[in-house]
């Protein structure tokens, strides 16, 4: 590995750890010529996902893309990035495990949708607003009333069980 700093091939691993829930390897090094350390990511290269817009284009998935777009959503809210990345790594195995080449750009968002409703109900409206693109509100309020509806959908299934 060469080193960020110095651009020499010579550095040791301080220390190794899993991380995203076992889908990647953080390593810290120091090169062993400049002494600098910096901090490296192994991954498992997967097979591109893409995106098909509203308008038929595709592009390749985007995982700081999303990240940003709930991050938006969740300003000033108790939703920490770790959360909001772990929300994004469940998407992308859920996508993954399904065996997925592309997915529409709606149910990525109905995905994200999913996940905010439980989490933070604010962050859920403001995503929905952007992503469903809100004219009115009226728009808005049938949003909220959506939210009470799962929240009720959900407890019956609770008592079901």
């Amino acid at each position: 590995m060469k080193c960020p700093f110095c651009n020499k091939d010579e550095d040791h691993v301080l220390d190794s750890r899993v991380v995203r829930d076992g889908l990647a390897v953080r390593r810290r090094r120091e090169c062993s010529a400049c002494k600098k350390r910096f901090t490296t990511y192994e991954y498992v290269e997967r097979i591109p996902l893409m995106i098909v817009k509203n308008d038929g284009q595709r592009e390749s998935f985007d995982r700081e893309k999303l990240i940003s777009g709930i991050a938006l959503a969740c300003t000033k809210r108790p939703v920490s990035m770790a959360t909001i990345e772990k929300i994004v790594s469940e998407i992308e195995n859920e996508i993954a495990d399904e065996y997925k080449l592309e997915i529409e750009s709606k149910e990525l968002g109905e995905r994200v949708l999913i996940k905010l409703i439980d989490l933070d109900q604010v962050a859920y409206v403001r995503f929905a607003s952007v992503y469903r693109r809100f004219q009115n509100i009226n728009e808005f309020a049938q949003a909220m009333r959506n939210i009470d509806e799962v929240q009720r959908n959900q407890l019956s299934k609770q008592k079901v069980k």
